[in-house]
């Protein structure tokens, strides 16, 4: 399976991003991307920019075990995570999932996993600039409650 991790600084381009999973390939019959984006507001308050710190190593070692684990739970031909960090302003561009399977359940499930433990797991750290001030982002029970859905044990899911 092709697979892809990079956390940046830069932005990222979605298409040319699933384009590039996907080329010369014939086997891939569907292809699901998310694409996180820095909202404008938190809670009802207005945000000014939105700073993303990681630990460097770490954070892809601990997406690598998640994509692993994607791969042992669907029929996947390739994944690629980008997130980025540093700081962001509204309406930029925060992470990217890409993922491609010869059916399109397996390509969502996926997906929506990825996001999950990223949410959940992915050492990153989020702080909130508003005219307020400056506030680092607790971990959210929601999030929590989302990837505890995934916790039975890896074997393959359903391919459609």
């Amino acid at each position: 399976m092709a697979s892809t991790i990079r956390l940046q600084r830069e932005d990222f381009d979605a298409a040319a991003e699933a384009a590039k999973l996907t080329r010369g390939r014939s086997d891939i019959g569907a292809v699901v991307t998310f694409t996180g984006i820095c909202r404008g507001s938190e809670s009802g308050d207005p945000i000014a920019a939105l700073t993303l710190e990681h630990y460097p190593g770490m954070a892809e070692a601990e997406i690598s075990r998640h994509v692993e684990d994607a791969q042992a739970r669907w029929p996947l031909l390739g994944v690629t995570v980008i997130h980025r960090y540093g700081r962001m302003m509204p309406g930029e561009n925060i992470v990217l999932v890409v993922t491609a399977s010869s059916h399109r359940q397996a390509a969502f499930a996926a997906a929506e996993f990825l996001m999950d433990y990223l949410k959940t797991r992915a050492p990153f750290w989020k702080q909130v600039e508003s005219v307020s001030g400056k506030t680092w982002v607790e971990a959210q029970q929601a999030d929590d409650a989302a990837a505890k859905r995934w916790n039975k044990p890896p074997g393959r899911e359903a391919a459609e």
